[in-house]
């Protein structure tokens, strides 16, 4: 009898604590977040693969980062209105729709296609050297000149749409790692390009931060994975057999470069 008491004693006792254990332990909120994304092929995630059938010619990839993010983090809602080939006006006339009062998460990579990323791919590895650099160098004047003031008028968009939304400028890999044993384009091709990308992620940079925006810089986390590198490439070559996906991010350059610098930056 003394025995069985004790044993009730310290199964009352434990589920007792248990209890009070369950009960200290606060309830993990569910995210709030009405998040958006905006932008152009990086965002959208061409080269990543698994496009869903909604988006049609943008190609809207699952693996992209906007889309990794709402699958790992769970928002209270997430839309991505990103779009292969799209352009800063193409942002402000198509996608800035998708903000609202209410949105209170937005992420944007956009730029490349306004100083012509595409053609100067495919004038470098057409026509060679000189031409490359010169159409390197055009861009970059066109850069200089405009690039800046249609970044603030996407910047300044967003911001009327969303007013109270935290805003996160995503910015672009650096395509070449120098001084490696590489095939294909020269070694002053390369460097060219990657002057004339830095240049544009810098731009951006400025831009983003004149709006009181974040800028997640990529370009540090796709060192060792660049084309010319050893290690695991993130970007994919030139690829004849669909060369829409070249110069673009594979899903493992999503899920380990996009991804991780774009969820540190949002918060």
């Amino acid at each position: 009898m003394r025995r069985s008491r004790l044993v009730t004693l310290a199964v009352s006792l434990a589920a007792s604590i248990g209890a009070t254990l369950t009960l200290a332990v606060p309830a993990q909120a569910a995210p709030s977040d009405r998040y958006v994304a905006l932008g152009d092929s990086y965002a959208s995630g061409v080269g990543a693969g698994s496009y869903t059938s909604e988006s049609g010619s943008c190609q809207r990839s699952t693996n992209a980062y906007p889309a990794l993010y709402n699958a790992n983090v769970k928002p209270a809602s997430y839309k991505s209105v990103a779009c292969s080939g799209a352009t800063t006006t193409d942002v402000i006339n198509n996608q800035l729709s998708a903000l609202s009062s209410t949105t209170t998460l937005v992420s944007v990579t956009i730029g490349g296609n306004d100083v012509g990323f595409a053609n100067i791919m495919t004038t470098c590895v057409l026509d060679g050297e000189s031409q490359c650099v010169a159409a390197v160098q055009a861009a970059e004047d066109k850069a200089r000149a405009e690039l800046s003031g249609k970044l603030a008028k996407v910047y300044s968009g967003i911001r009327s749409k969303a007013p109270s939304a935290r805003v996160v400028v995503v910015g672009y890999p650096v395509f070449y790692q120098l001084g490696t044993v590489c095939v294909g384009l020269s070694a002053n091709s390369r460097a060219k390009i990657n002057e004339g990308i830095n240049l544009v992620d810098d731009i951006t940079r400025s831009a983003a931060a004149s709006a009181g925006f974040t800028f997640a810089d990529v370009r540090s986390v796709f060192v060792g994975h660049q084309l010319c590198s050893y290690g695991e490439k993130w970007l994919h070559a030139l690829n004849f057999a669909s060369i829409g996906i070249s110069y673009h991010p594979t899903a493992a350059g999503q899920s380990g470069g996009y991804y991780p610098v774009f969820r540190s930056a949002a918060g």
